[in-house]
C-alpha cells in the first residue's frame, strides 16, 4: 500500500484544489446542469475517500497488502492475535498517527453531516411553525402558502408535515397568471428533484472544511446548477419571456424580504456572503435565459457521468487493489 497512499494523496490534493476551480470556471456546466451535478458529487466523494484513504493506507502499510488486509492485520494486532509476520513489532507512532488522522477525519465529515442535517431540521421545524402562524393557504395552488408582506417571495420548504411552497402576497401582486405558474412549477421542480438532500450534503462539506476554498466554490456551483434545473422544469410547461419576468421580479425582492417574519430555512442560511452568491447566481440564470446556448450533446453529457464513474473509482481501486504495497 505505500504507492496507494501516495497516489491517494496526489489524488485528494488534486480534487481539493486545481480540479474543482477549474470546473467553477467552466461554461459547459450550463449547458448540462445533471451532467455538472453528478460530476460535483463525484469530486467530492472521491476527494473525501481519498483524504481519509491516502492516512489509512498510509497507517496500514506495515500490517497487508491492500486496505481489506491491513484491517485484518490491525484487528488481529488489536486483540493480541498478530495475523502475520507483518504486524509482529506492531505500527510505529507515525503510523499510529496516520490511522488516528483517518479516524479524526472520518468521524468529523460524518459528524458535522449530522449536526447540520439537525440544524437544518431544526430550523425548517421553527419555520414551519412560524407559517402556520402567519400564513394562509392559497385559494388557487395546493400545497403552496401565502405570506402577508409586501415584498416579493418565493421558496419551497421542504420536510415537516410534507413540503410546501411560499408565496408573498406582494408577489401575488406583481405577477401574471403566467409568471405565477412559472414560479410555481420552478420551486415544485426543487421539491421533486429534491434538492434540498445535495444542497445539504455540500453545505455540510462546507461547514466540516471551511479552511479549504475549494468547498465554498463547490457549494455555490452545486446551488447555481439546482436553479438552472429547475428553471429547464418551468420552461417545460412556460415561455422563456415569462420565466426571465418572474425571476427578475422575485429576485428584486430577494429571500432576506421576509426575514423580519420568519428565519432562514435553507442550507445556506448564516453563511458569509449568502447573499452575494445568490445575487450572482440570479444574474447567471437571468443571462442563461437571455442568451440560450444548445445543451451539451448526448455524446458529451455521457462522456461526464462516465468521467464521474471513473473518478469514484480510482480511489476505490486503489484501497482494495493488492500489489501495490511497493
Amino acid at each position: 500500500m505505500f504507492w496507494a497512499s501516495y497516489l491517494l494523496a496526489a489524488l485528494a490534493v488534486l480534487l481539493a484544489w486545481p480540479v474543482p476551480v477549474l470546473l467553477s470556471k467552466a461554461r459547459w456546466t450550463a449547458r448540462a446542469p445533471m451532467a455538472a451535478l453528478i460530476l460535483w458529487q463525484a469530486i467530492a466523494l472521491a476527494g473525501g475517500l481519498s483524504m481519509i484513504g491516502a492516512m489509512l493506507t498510509w497507517g496500514l502499510e506495515p500490517l497487508g497488502e491492500n486496505l481489506l488486509a491491513g484491517l485484518r492485520g490491525l484487528a488481529g494486532l488489536l486483540v493480541g492475535r498478530p495475523a502475520g509476520p507483518a504486524t509482529d513489532h506492531g505500527l510505529d507512532p507515525v503510523h499510529v498517527f496516520a490511522l488516528s488522522a483517518a479516524l479524526l477525519l472520518t468521524v468529523h465529515l460524518v459528524f458535522t453531516l449530522l449536526l447540520t442535517y439537525l440544524r437544518i431540521r431544526r430550523q425548517r421545524n421553527r419555520h414551519r411553525d412560524l407559517l402556520n402562524l402567519l400564513s394562509s393557504p392559497s385559494a388557487h395552488s395546493p400545497a403552496t402558502l401565502v405570506i402577508s408582506h409586501p415584498a416579493p417571495v418565493a421558496y419551497c420548504l421542504p420536510g415537516g408535515e410534507g413540503p410546501v411552497t411560499v408565496l408573498s402576497e406582494g408577489l401575488l401582486e406583481l405577477l401574471s397568471p403566467e409568471e405565477l405558474d412559472a414560479v410555481l412549477t420552478h420551486e415544485r421542480a426543487h421539491l421533486a428533484q429534491r434538492h434540498d438532500l445535495l444542497l445539504l450534503a455540500f453545505a455540510a462539506w462546507r461547514t466540516a472544511l471551511p479552511w479549504l476554498p475549494t468547498s465554498q466554490l463547490a457549494q455555490r456551483a452545486v446551488s447555481e446548477l439546482t436553479e438552472m434545473l429547475a428553471d429547464d422544469a418551468a420552461l417545460g410547461s412556460a415561455r422563456r419571456e415569462t420565466l426571465i419576468r418572474a425571476i427578475a421580479v422575485v429576485a428584486s425582492g430577494g429571500r432576506d424580504a421576509g426575514a423580519a417574519a420568519l428565519p432562514p430555512a435553507g442550507p445556506a442560511a448564516g453563511l458569509p456572503g449568502a447573499a452575494e452568491a445568490e445575487a450572482a447566481s440570479t444574474a447567471h440564470r437571468l443571462r442563461r435565459l437571455l442568451t440560450p446556448q444548445p445543451a451539451l450533446a448526448a455524446g458529451g453529457q455521457s462522456l461526464v457521468v462516465l468521467g464521474a464513474a471513473l473518478l469514484l473509482s480510482v480511489p476505490t481501486v486503489l484501497l482494495i487493489a493488492p500489489g501495490l504495497a511497493g
